[in-house]
Formats: C-alpha cells, sequence, structure tokens
C-alpha cells in the first residue's frame, strides 16, 4: 500500500475510496494535487474542521500539494449535506471578511515554505461568478440525472422528514463537482478529500470529470468523528471550539484538549498531533493525564506556536494549585469606574463572558461553584469592590477548570 494511504488509515483518517488500488498505484508513481473545500460561512473554522486540516498536512509530509478551496461562490448557495434548514445567506463583505479570516487560520497550519509542497488557495468564486446559465446546462447538467440526485443522502434526508429543500441548495451538488472538475482542468489535480457526508458530492465530481474530460480521477473520505460521549466534534455545552483565537484563547483552547474524555486521547493522539504512530503506541500504558498534557500541548502548538502551549500548560498548574492569581491565565480589562457603581458578582461572572446566564449563575453559587482568589463565593449579591484586586487583578474561577483573571483598566 503507498505509503500516505497507509498512514492515512492508521491515523484513523480513512472512511471510503473510489478505486483504492488504483489511487495507491499513481501515488506510489508520482506526486499528485489534492484539494479540500471550506466554505466560508463563519469568521473562523472550528476543531470539527481540523481533520480536514489534518489530512491537508499529510498530504504535503509524503511530498505531494495541497490545494485549498475556500468556497466563496458556494457559500452564495449553502450545502444541504447534515443540515434541516436552508443556510442562512451572508453579504458580500461578510464572505470577504470570512475568506481572509479562514484562509490565514490554515496558513498558520501548513508549511508555506517548500515550493513543491506549498498550498495552493483558490476561491470558487472566481469561476462561479461568471457562469452562463444556458452554456452551464448544456455543457454540465446533461450529466446529472434527477432520479440519482434524489437518492444522495444530503438530499433524501430533507425531503424524507418533508422539511424544504430550496432549488438554489439542490444545485450545490452539481457546483461541487463542477469545483473538482475546474481544478483538474486547472490545476491537473487528481484527488479531492472531504468528510462522509460528502462522499455522494465527490462522487459526481469524479463521475463529471470522466464524462466531460475522460480523465481519472479520485476521491477520499474521512469519518465523522464523534466525541466518547456521543457529542459532535467541534461542539461544546459552552458553544463551537473556534481556530481562531480572537473567539477562543489559546488557553481555553488547551483546556479543551485537556479535558477530552479518557477514552478519546488515544484516538486524538493518532488523529490530531504530528507525533508518528510507533510513538504514540508506547506510550498506551502512561498516565492518562499526562497524555492529555502531552494532547493539549501539541494540538495548541501546532495551531497558537509552542509558547502559547507553554503558557496555557503553566496557566492550567498556577490555577490548579490555587497558589497565584496565575500569570499566564486568560485576561479582560475592565474600567475602574464599573466597580465605583457597585458591580454585584454576576454582572462580573456575564462581563467576564463565563456564564450568560444569571440563573445559572445563581445555581453555581448556591452549589459552591465559583471563587474570586480562590475564595468561595457563598453569597449571590455580593458586591465587588476595588478592594478584592491584588496588585490591580482579580482571579475569577468558575469549577476546577474555567479560569479568568480581570485587570482594571
Amino acid at each position: 500500500m503507498n505509503k500516505f494511504l497507509k498512514e492515512f488509515k492508521d491515523r484513523g483518517y480513512f472512511y471510503q475510496c473510489t478505486s483504492e488500488d488504483e489511487l495507491s498505484s499513481l501515488l506510489n508513481k508520482k506526486k499528485i494535487k489534492g484539494y479540500i473545500g471550506f466554505d466560508c460561512t463563519a469568521e473562523s473554522l472550528h476543531v470539527g474542521s481540523l481533520l480536514q486540516i489534518m489530512c491537508l498536512r499529510l498530504l504535503q509530509k509524503h511530498g505531494h500539494r495541497p490545494i485549498v478551496l475556500i468556497g466563496g461562490g458556494t457559500t452564495r448557495i449553502g450545502d444541504p449535506s447534515g443540515k434541516d434548514k436552508t443556510r442562512k445567506i451572508l453579504t458580500e463583505k461578510e464572505i470577504d471578511r470570512n475568506i481572509k479570516s479562514i484562509e490565514k487560520i490554515l496558513r498558520n497550519f501548513l508549511d508555506n515554505k517548500d515550493p513543491k509542497t506549498k498550498p495552493i488557495f483558490v476561491n470558487n468564486y472566481s469561476w462561479l461568478k461568471s457562469l452562463n446559465y444556458i452554456s452551464f446546462l448544456r455543457e454540465i447538467g446533461k450529466h446529472f440525472t434527477i432520479n440519482k440526485m434524489l437518492t444522495f443522502e444530503s438530499v433524501k434526508t430533507r425531503l424524507d422528514r418533508e422539511q424544504s429543500l430550496s432549488y438554489m441548495e439542490f444545485n450545490y451538488m452539481i457546483l461541487q463537482a463542477y469545483d473538482f472538475l475546474e481544478l483538474n482542468k486547472k490545476e491537473n489535480c487528481y484527488l479531492q478529500i472531504g468528510g462522509s457526508d460528502q462522499w455522494g458530492n465527490i462522487i459526481n465530481g469524479t463521475e463529471l470529470i470522466k464524462r466531460h474530460l475522460g480523465n481519472q480521477v479520485y476521491g477520499l473520505t474521512t469519518p465523522l468523528i464523534t466525541l466518547a460521549s456521543g457529542a459532535k466534534m467541534g461542539k461544546t455545552e459552552k458553544g463551537a471550539v473556534w481556530l481562531d483565537k480572537k473567539l477562543l484563547s489559546s488557553y481555553d483552547y488547551w483546556q479543551f484538549w485537556r479535558n477530552v474524555d479518557d477514552r478519546d486521547v488515544y484516538k486524538f493522539l493518532k488523529m490530531f498531533t504530528d507525533l508518528n504512530i510507533e510513538e504514540i503506541d508506547k506510550m498506551k500504558d502512561e498516565d492518562i493525564n499526562q497524555l492529555k498534557i502531552k494532547l493539549a500541548n501539541e494540538t495548541t502548538s501546532m495551531l497558537h506556536g509552542k509558547k502559547a502551549a507553554q503558557n496555557s500548560a503553566q496557566a492550567a498548574k498556577e490555577a490548579f494549585s490555587g497558589t497565584s492569581l496565575g500569570s499566564n491565565l486568560p485576561s479582560i480589562k475592565i474600567k475602574t469606574k464599573i466597580f465605583n457603581d457597585k458591580i454585584s458578582i454576576i454582572d462580573l461572572v456575564i462581563l467576564s463572558k463565563l456564564e450568560k446566564s444569571k440563573s445559572e449563575i445563581k445555581r453555581l453559587i448556591n452549589g459552591k461553584g465559583i471563587r474570586l482568589n480562590d475564595e468561595i463565593v457563598l453569597d449571590e449579591k455580593l458586591i465587588i469592590t476595588n478592594e478584592l484586586f491584588q496588585n490591580n487583578y482579580l482571579k475569577l474561577s468558575i469549577g476546577k477548570k474555567r479560569h479568568i483573571k480581570i485587570e482594571l483598566n
């Protein structure tokens, strides 16, 4: 088996492949270009996209060149895969902002130095915006049958639930197939990688290219990753685990990985770090908490850099020991005037963004789950005064794992 495909399987990335033996043979003969598409529906990707990003890194590791397709065009339509309602239509300004932000995040993960494997960034709006509808139907639409399109999971699910599916969304799979066709023509791209929910769209692309150009290309999909708890990867009860530090601090990102379920640690070390498989196999019998710290350090270093990972680890250690305010804790600045206006503990927690619900904050206080400077808060009517600040800082903690440093400005 080809080395790229072998490691792809060993790390748990593999779900399905079109003509696996042929793809393996091709990869053994030459270095190719492969692509993954990312729609830009938000300002940041979240950790649910991380498996696809790791696939791009693996392509680079084995000498192949990744193409990153940013869906500036398809974002204007909306992918129905895994959705039970029509996606919100964004403005041109929002889409452009999201594209820049997502490209910046992806460059953090990928090697931009080697010209042979340097990622190629493309925006499908560059070819979709000027399509002639009649020509598109004649040249591309003729290769698709409604009968087959109705069998794809993304369409069937919506129709079975009697949920509306717009003609605009119905066209998404044709546009994604057309993307692959364009990349095959323009960049000599042989491979598309995507999540298992994209299998139908990927098959459409491989078949369109074969019929339209006579070229053999390949598709590869990854499994849907869920946590041991059954929750979807990338979502927590506190919201999405964003890959942009403006939306989620490096400390909170580190904490996400540090607090994963024991049952997920070994799997995630393989999937989301660059540690080699043999090294990970040797760690099986190590202390689970040390493995979690290793996972948190590796994943945070990859996105935010080694220094941020070290600071996050130190901040967690300080917060857990309760011996200091935690110089490396994430912090927020609040104007001194606010405290002169008699702010309550409930308002302080809301300002810190550690919790949003007043009733939940009251419940936490009654359960002795909130601390100021490591002292338990017992009174939900407590007024925060300047005297509580030590050297202009106040440490606010919720439970054992959520801490923030509040600084007077």
